[in-house]
């Protein structure tokens, strides 16, 4: 197809980390622009994978060094990896020797997309269970009043260890941070408590 492009795309999670790795990988394999970022996470919006989003063309193919690049989990991946199948744009990852316009790299596209789905399909069943559990035990859910309630429960079900953060919060239905801070809170706690028993 006439005036397709490669687009690559280069990303760190820290601002501590470097592209240079990336980049020089991206450059071997070449590119006619390159997108890159730095991502902590703490960011709601990515404004290289938008720009990314936003210029990419039916034919073109985008590249990354690793398919770890485009996003922080599984399901994160495989829905921007989707969002350029349907819009007709190529992808290809370097590390893994991936490559959408080639038979096998289809082939390898899906496998990730059935793990992918069973991903999703675990992280509901174990949220409903999780769900079913905390009520069991008497604790209301989704109101301001039972907040204490709800730290109790984030925190049981994070020492048990059988579930993910994510899962936590959409289960107990408080915030990332609110969690974060009362693990500190009781690790403080529980120092402060075992200095003064010294």
């Amino acid at each position: 197809m006439e005036n397709t492009k490669i687009i690559a795309y280069a990303r760190v999670s820290t601002e501590k980390q470097e592209l240079a790795r990336q980049l020089d990988a991206l450059e071997k394999h070449g590119y006619d622009k390159l997108i890159q970022e730095k991502y902590t996470g703490i960011k709601k919006d990515r404004e290289g994978l938008n720009q990314l989003l936003d210029i990419v063309r039916t034919g073109d193919t985008v590249v990354v060094e690793s398919i770890s690049r485009l996003g922080r989990n599984t399901i994160d991946i495989l829905t921007i990896i989707e969002r350029l199948d349907k819009a007709g744009i190529n992808f290809v990852s370097l590390k893994e020797n991936i490559d959408s316009s080639t038979p096998t790299g289809k082939a390898m596209l899906g496998m990730i997309a059935v793990i992918s789905q069973l991903e999703r399909d675990l992280i509901a069943q174990r949220t409903k269970e999780g769900l079913q559990a905390v009520k069991a035990r008497g604790v209301k859910l989704g109101r301001p009043s039972v907040d204490s309630d709800k730290v109790k429960t984030a925190l049981k079900m994070h020492d048990s260890g059988e579930y993910s953060v994510k899962e936590i919060l959409a289960t107990v239905g408080i915030s990332q941070g609110k969690l974060y801070k009362e693990i500190k809170k009781r690790k403080e706690k529980q120092l402060q408590q075992t200095s003064h028993e010294k």
